[in-house]
């Protein structure tokens, strides 16, 4: 059934302001629903390759355990078990450098950090996006709200008619505005906190395989906290 007023009638009567605010919304919209779904689908993706992870100490050589962890070059324990082994590589046999002068556990140190750190730059990218699209879309909204109900009040003003039956649908026409902005954000702030705590698991886990991938790689075994240490020998491969 046809009507008057809605989301129809706000684009068909609305200026050039209305519908560029309107289209700024729907695109603000699409471009969070699409970081959303991307990260979401990286966070589970290196969920499952933490809980795999642990399969890497369960061999007998390095080797062995590094190819538990596969062949993607984008498993990023698989690319921090490699940063440390070039790192302890280099150190053992290069000393033409001044930085090759440092200690070998601070020179190993650094090589997992810097991996951690990319890594951490790659997993945020895109949040960014969802924190402006959550806090600037309930703004954009409310401007498309006070233009409409300006111009509307313009026009009334102009037609002569001021009852209630010929104000309300302009005005509620332009509280759409409003509505579509918080519909726009509402999703972008939920799914931002989300993949936060999402990340956060995943560079909780990351920075504790660094850790036994430290102690192995200096120490020729894998040490774990908990009542009492625990040693786990591996052959260096």
């Amino acid at each position: 059934m046809d009507s008057q007023f809605g989301l129809m009638n706000v684009w068909a009567q609305g200026d050039f302001v209305t519908k560029a605010v309107a289209l700024l919304l729907i695109g603000m919209s699409l471009a969070s629903w699409i970081v959303i779904l991307i990260k979401a689908l990286d966070v589970i993706k290196y969920k499952r390759l933490a809980k795999h992870s642990q399969d890497f100490w369960h061999s007998e050589d390095f080797a062995t355990a590094l190819n538990k962890l596969g062949k993607d070059d984008s498993n990023p324990f698989r690319a921090l078990a490699l940063e440390g082994r070039e790192a302890a590589a280099h150190h053992r046999n290069t000393k033409a450098h001044l930085h090759d002068a440092l200690d070998v556990s601070d020179w190993i140190t650094r090589a997992l950090r810097n991996g951690i750190d990319e890594f951490t730059a790659r997993l945020q990218t895109g949040l960014a996006v969802l924190a402006s699209v959550g806090s600037t879309a309930p703004f954009i909204g409310l401007f498309g709200t006070v233009w409409g109900i300006y111009h509307a009040l313009m026009s009334i003003s102009s037609a002569g008619q001021a009852t209630i039956d010929k104000v309300a649908g302009p005005i509620g026409e332009a509280l759409i505005m409003t509505a579509l902005g918080l519909a726009v954000a509402i999703p972008a702030v939920l799914g931002y906190n989300a993949l936060v705590r999402g990340n956060k698991f995943v560079l909780t886990k990351l920075n504790s395989f660094a850790h036994d991938l430290h102690a192995y790689f200096v120490t020729g075994a894998r040490v774990q906290s908990g009542v009492e240490a625990i040693v786990v020998p591996l052959k260096k491969g």
